[in-house]
């Protein structure tokens, strides 16, 4: 019954993970400063829970990932001693936990000149993602929302390397109802913050996901997270 209740974040919770997301964001911006071949992905991670700590956060919601190269293919890859190479993708998922509440987030950014399979591959996921973010809304129930994503990564081939849900509530826990994948019947309503993390993971080479906090709102949806989804290369 309480897991149901929480389901439905009110006006001052939600501002509390606005505020949340928005230092998580800050976060990116010190690994983008940091991020280049020959440093290792635990000192990656370091510089941004340090940032994390000096804005305020109690804690990280989870352990930070940052997974490099070959590793960015496995979607929960903590971060570990592997120097990160040119030549590869580097999913970087992270969050804090502030006044209570969680935010969570993922950016893909590539290191080192860029292959052309790797442009195309991360188009297709943040077209997915922008197609998930568009079925959001009111009256939706959310395996629709977990489906918009996957017919566009089916129709670009690339269906089967999509292997996990494409998202899940957030709140005071990092992992929340409801649960956004594949059959499920609950129906979204506003004040319902959910993630929107589509991913494709080619084992043995690369990864890439993005993902986003998003509020159902009355009319539709508000995208929380405001970091930029442009390709990157460092």
């Amino acid at each position: 019954m309480v897991e149901r209740y929480r389901m439905i974040k009110d006006d001052e919770e939600i501002a509390r993970i606005r505020e949340a997301v928005n230092l998580g964001a800050k976060l990116f911006e010190r690994a983008l400063e940091v991020l280049r071949p020959g440093i290792r992905e635990v000192e990656v991670a370091a510089e941004m829970e340090l940032t994390a700590r000096r804005g305020g956060a109690e804690e990280m919601s989870f352990p930070t990932i940052i997974a490099s190269g070959a590793r960015s293919a496995l979607p929960h890859g903590r971060a570990s001693e592997q120097v990160i190479r040119a030549g590869g993708f580097v999913v970087c998922d992270f969050g804090v936990i502030l006044r209570g509440y969680c935010s969570d987030q993922t950016r893909t950014v590539w290191v080192g000149p860029v292959a052309d399979d790797a442009g195309r591959a991360y188009d297709a996921v943040r077209e997915a993602q922008q197609a998930a973010i568009d079925a959001v809304r009111p009256g939706v129930a959310v395996g629709e929302v977990d489906e918009a994503a996957r017919k566009v990564l089916r129709k670009k081939g690339l269906g089967k390397y999509f292997t996990h849900s494409t998202g899940h509530g957030v709140g005071l826990e990092i992992h929340e109802a409801p649960r956004v994948a594949a059959g499920q019947e609950e129906i979204l309503r506003p004040g319902m913050v959910i993630t929107i993390e589509p991913g494709v993971y080619f084992p043995g080479k690369w990864g890439v996901r993005i993902e986003d906090m998003v509020v159902v709102t009355d009319g539709g949806r508000e995208v929380l997270t405001p970091t930029s989804k442009e390709f990157l290369a460092v």
